[in-house]
């Protein structure tokens, strides 16, 4: 039995093809507008099975699953890789909605014991765990035994790592005012109350404000009078700051306050100061003259971006002259064209309201060929007449 023929229209191919797209995209997985953390391979390490995928920050680190909320937790994988030589490696990559979510998640897990290694924008590694971030992804990795290339696959692994996009790749700026000499693997980074409750912070979350979103960077330092902590706070504001400095003070030189209070916690002898929007506390075994040399190397210098392309703004730019050269000459052919239109205008307005149009308007001129014949004529008389006058003589 034939089928009859049924006609079908180019607009309603057009239309089904539209609607099955939409459909396959209904149908995608969660994941599928993220693309997949970690690669099939990489180095001479070859996963084994499918990597295990969640969006549940309970499924990267159960103990610590607020925390990594706080941080932006958006997804995690983890998957297994044999090498070649029999060895496994155990990876677990959680990702974060931009770079300063991976970094304050890294400087959490990062432990005083772990031993830097340049992996990623920043690693460090205790036996055979490694610890990386790379952009907005944090990695965890675990050989079942180290190599002399271990370090070398997976900085392989952090080049495939897929890019956070636009700025989300950038790094808390407040991370550039925290003096370098810190102690080894203490730098902290929070941006909520249980971030701050992680890095032992000499003030509580009441006093901090997180309303007002602050960002919190923190550092152990070794003075000639003791150890020492500074904790930086970046207020939206430099008139924030202020107000939340004066509230600093006020708790610090408070009598005892009543329970469920906010004060200062008890850690030694406590300084501050302001710059800009940034409040900087130095607490600890410190002395005042160390409090202040530790306090004085954090100053806030304003940074001002002028988002405009500048191509043509450049000095000695061939391009930019030849540009000024054409606008020189069509300004001048306008002012000449201008000058015309003006001039004979004029003139044609003369003859029509002031003459009636039949008489001709002479305009004053200068006739250089009448002038060089009188000239001439002058001259020849001149001549004739001298002459006249010597023969005269003789």
């Amino acid at each position: 039995m034939s089928i009859p023929s049924i006609p079908f229209s180019k607009p309603l191919m057009v239309l089904a093809a539209g609607l099955c797209l939409t459909a396959g995209a209904g149908a995608a997985s969660p994941h599928s507008e993220s693309p997949p953390i970690l690669p099939r391979q990489f180095a001479d390490w070859r996963i084994q099975g499918a990597p295990q995928i969640s969006s549940d920050a309970s499924a990267a680190d159960p103990a610590n699953a607020a925390l990594l909320k706080e941080y932006s937790f958006t997804d995690f994988e983890s998957a297994t890789y044999n090498s070649d030589d029999g060895r496994t490696l155990q990876v677990r990559a959680a990702r974060f909605a931009d770079a300063s979510g991976a970094f304050g998640a890294y400087t959490f897990y990062l432990g005083p014991q772990m031993v830097r290694e340049e992996i990623g924008d920043q690693g460090a590694s205790f036996n055979q765990r490694v610890l990386f971030y790379r952009g907005h992804i944090v990695v965890d990795a675990l050989f079942s035994q180290m190599s002399v290339m271990s370090a070398a696959s997976l900085r392989e692994l952090a080049g495939q790592l897929p890019r956070p996009p636009g700025n989300a790749g950038n790094l808390p700026p407040i991370l550039a005012y925290m003096p370098h000499r810190y102690e080894a693997n203490s730098e902290k980074y929070a941006e909520g109350p249980l971030g701050l409750g992680a890095i032992h912070s000499p003030l509580p979350a009441a006093l901090v404000d997180f309303n007002s979103s602050p960002e919190i960077a923190l550092g152990q330092y070794s003075t000639p009078s003791g150890a020492a902590t500074l904790m930086l706070i970046e207020y939206p504001t430099p008139a924030l700051a202020a107000a939340h400095l004066r509230s600093i003070d006020a708790a610090n030189h408070a009598a005892p306050p009543p329970p469920g209070v906010a004060a200062v916690e008890n850690v030694g002898p406590f300084f501050d100061k302001r710059t800009g929007p940034i409040v900087a506390i130095a607490a600890g075994s410190l002395s005042p003259n160390d409090a202040q040399t530790l306090l004085g190397a954090v100053n806030y210098e304003a940074r001002v971006t002028w988002n405009q392309n500048t191509y043509f703004d450049k000095k000695n730019n061939l391009a930019n002259l030849l540009v000024n050269i054409i606008l020189l000459c069509m300004i001048i052919g306008a002012i000449s064209l201008a000058a015309g239109v003006a001039f004979g205008g004029v003139r044609v307005l003369f003859r029509r309201y002031y003459t009636g149009g039949t008489e001709e308007v002479e305009f004053i001129s200068l006739d250089l060929s009448q002038t060089a014949a009188r000239t001439s004529g002058h001259a020849s008389n001149s001549g004739a007449s001298s002459k006249s006058r010597i023969n005269s003589e003789e």
